[in-house]
C-alpha cells in the first residue's frame, strides 16, 4: 500500500503532524503500535494534561538552554498562544495556574486528546492502530515501512515514536534504532523529570510530605564548597523512596548526567524566603518572646510538624526543647538544618517513572527549518525522539506539538 506521508507514532507530535500534513493534501497515514492514541497524554500532568507553559517561543527557547536555538523555527510554525487556540478552537477550553502550567478548564487530558482527534478527523488523515512498525527500509526514492500486518511505502515519513520514558505507555525507544539504522547519530538516552532515590531514612519516615517551596542545590558530595552543579525552586515531596515533586524532577535532568548520581547531594533551603541571617533574628525574637512554648511548635507556623520534628533531631535540638532553653549555638544549628539540609542521592527511578527522555536523535543531523534529516532526504522526526529535553512545566509538549506541526508543514 502506497501514502504521500507516513507517520510513525501518534503521541503529540504525531497526532498534529498527520494532521498538518493531511490537511495540505497528503495521502497521509498515522500507524501506532497501541490499541489507542495519545496514551502518554492521558496520562500527562496527573491526567489532567500541562499543554504549554503561559510564555511566549523566547520563554520555551530561554528554558531549554543550548538545546533552545533549534526550536526556532518549530515555534513560529507553533507557539503556546497557537498551541492554546488551536485546542480551544476544538471546543476545550483553558486556563493558566499560577506556576504558568497551562490546563484544559475541566481538569481532563481526555478532552485535549479528544480535540486532536477531533483534529486529527477533520483533516482526513487515516489512523491505523494496535499496528506497530517492525522497521523502516530506503527503497530507491522512497521508503518501506514493514508492521507487524503489511508492508507500506511511501516518499516521505515522519518519525514521532517518542523516547524511553513510561515505556508502559508504548514509548521503548524503538526509534533510536531505526535512526540508527538509516546512518544518525544517536545521543545516549537517559531519564530526565525523574523522582530520586536516597538513602536517608528520615526522607522516607516523612513520605506523603509535600512543602509547596524549597530552593534545592545539587552539590558533590565530597566537594561541599564548590559551586553547585544545578539549583532549582518549586514544590517538593517527599516519598516511600526517597524525593518528588516538580522542583526535584527538574533537577533531575542534572543528576542524571553525572557518572555516578550516589556522589551527588542535594541540598534543601525549607525556607528559601528567608536569609539565615534573617531566620536567625526572627528565631531568636520568637523564642525570646514565648519562652515557654516548645520551639518545635513555634517553627512548626512555618512547615509541618512531622518535618519540624525531624529539623530538630537533625540539629541535634531536644525533641522537647523551649524558646527560652534554646542557646545561640542551638539556633545556629537549627537555622543551618533549615536551610542547609544535605539528603544523599543514590540513583532516580529510571526510565520506567520519567516524564521525558534526555538523549535521542542528534540535532546537529536535523534541518531545524523543516525537521528534515540531513542525512537521508524524506525521512523527518519531531518530537520526544529528538535529543531535546526541558523543565517541567508544560515545555516538553509545546516542542513536541511545535516540532510535529512543523514536520507536518515540511513534507
Amino acid at each position: 500500500m502506497s501514502f504521500d506521508v507516513i507517520v510513525i507514532g501518534a503521541g503529540a507530535a504525531g497526532l498534529v503532524a498527520a494532521a498538518e500534513a493531511a490537511g495540505r493534501g497528503r495521502r497521509t497515514l498515522l500507524l501506532e503500535k497501541n490499541r489507542r492514541a495519545g496514551v502518554k497524554i492521558l496520562m500527562s500532568g496527573g491526567t489532567r494534561c500541562n499543554l504549554t507553559q503561559a510564555t511566549d517561543k523566547w520563554g520555551i527557547i530561554r528554558a531549554y538552554g543550548e538545546q533552545g536555538n533549534f526550536l526556532h523555527s518549530a515555534l513560529a510554525a507553533l507557539s503556546p498562544a497557537d498551541l492554546v487556540k488551536l485546542v480551544e478552537d476544538e471546543g476545550v477550553a483553558t486556563k493558566v495556574e499560577e506556576t504558568g502550567k497551562i490546563f484544559p478548564v475541566s481538569n481532563r487530558a481526555t478532552d485535549i486528546l479528544d480535540a486532536l482527534l477531533r483534529r486529527l478527523a477533520h483533516s482526513g488523515a487515516e489512523l491505523a492502530l494496535a499496528e506497530p512498525v517492525l522497521r523502516i527500509e530506503r527503497i530507491e526514492d522512497a521508503f518501506r515501512v514493514v508492521t507487524g500486518s503489511r508492508e507500506l511505502t511511501a516518499p516521505r515519513v515522519i518519525v514521532t515514536v517518542g523516547g524511553q520514558s513510561y515505556p508502559g505507555s508504548g514509548t521503548s525507544g524503538d526509534g533510536y534504532a531505526w535512526a540508527a539504522a538509516l546512518g544518525h547519530t544517536i545521543v545516549p538516552p537517559r531519564p530526565a523529570l525523574v523522582p530520586l532515590t536516597t538513602s536517608a531514612t528520615w526522607v522516607r519516615e516523612l513520605s506523603g510530605i509535600t512543602i509547596p517551596d524549597v530552593g534545592l542545590r545539587l552539590i558533590l558530595s565530597n566537594e561541599p564548597q564548590a559551586e553547585a552543579l544545578d539549583s532549582r525552586r518549586g514544590s517538593l515531596l517527599f516519598t516511600h523512596f526517597g524525593l518528588s515533586g516538580p522542583v526535584v524532577l527538574d533537577i533531575s535532568r542534572t543528576v542524571t548526567t553525572l557518572s555516578d548520581p550516589a556522589a551527588a547531594d542535594v541540598i534543601c533551603d525549607f525556607l528559601p524566603n528567608t536569609s539565615s541571617q534573617q531566620l536567625d533574628e526572627e528565631l531568636k525574637r520568637a523564642f525570646a518572646a514565648d519562652g515557654k512554648r516548645p520551639v518545635a511548635a513555634i517553627v512548626s507556623e512555618r512547615l509541618p510538624r512531622r518535618l519540624v520534628d525531624t529539623i530538630l533531631a537533625l540539629a541535634k535540638a531536644p525533641a522537647a526543647l523551649r524558646g527560652a532553653e534554646c542557646s545561640k549555638a542551638v539556633r545556629a544549628a537549627l537555622v543551618g538544618a533549615l536551610k542547609n539540609t544535605a539528603i544523599p542521592i543514590t540513583g532516580t527511578r529510571g526510565f520506567g517513572k520519567a516524564e521525558v527522555t534526555a538523549g535521542g536523535v542528534a540535532l546537529n543531523e536535523i534541518d531545524s527549518r523543516s525537521m528534515q534529516s540531513k542525512l537521508v532526504p524524506g525521512l523527518y522526526f519531531a518530537g520526544e525522539i529528538l535529543d531535546l529535553d526541558g523543565p517541567i512545566g508544560g515545555y516538553n509538549f509545546q516542542a513536541a506539538f511545535s516540532t510535529g506541526v512543523l514536520a507536518g508543514r515540511s513534507v
